[in-house]
């Protein structure tokens, strides 16, 4: 993956959430395509390819994905539970981006095995900030070492 473009599937019920990360993924040039959902059904169906997402060129498995846990239709941590559990999608990274800070919330997620686990900031500004280091780091780690 270092080095290639990548595919971010963002599952994000606040469509004004959804818009930030947007805005500073691409500011900070990471994603190459985000594919957005607003519940964790229709994330499920595009990792199964079902309901509209059967086709791959234009639902492509993604490199990563940035799942809240308050989802409509399908919890989070059930999202997160199926995506671990199958062994065809168990190497995708998972970072639970959630405004639950909750100690409970966190070590479900970590038991699930997910990748990281990032609470949103109450305050715009400093969400911004957080979507701009996620947008630095993810920039960093996908350069070609020279």
């Amino acid at each position: 993956m270092r080095g290639e473009p990548i595919v971010i599937l963002l599952v994000e019920d606040d469509p004004a959430h959804a818009e930030i990360v947007r805005r500073n993924l691409k500011k900070s040039r990471v994603a190459n395509r985000m594919e957005h959902v607003e519940d964790g059904q229709a994330a499920l169906d595009y990792l199964y390819r079902r309901n509209g997402f059967s086709e791959p060129d234009l639902s492509p498995m993604p490199d990563i994905i940035l799942l809240d846990l308050r989802l409509p239709k399908v919890d989070g941590l059930e999202v997160l539970k199926t995506i671990k559990d199958d062994p065809d999608l168990t190497r995708i990274p998972v970072v639970i981006l959630t405004t639950s800070a909750a100690e409970a919330d966190v070590a479900r997620a970590y038991d699930s095995h997910a990748n990281s686990y990032l609470v949103k900031p109450v305050e715009f500004e400093h969400f911004v900030e957080l979507m701009d280091m996620l947008g630095y780091y993810w920039l960093a780690w996908n350069q070609k070492p020279y």
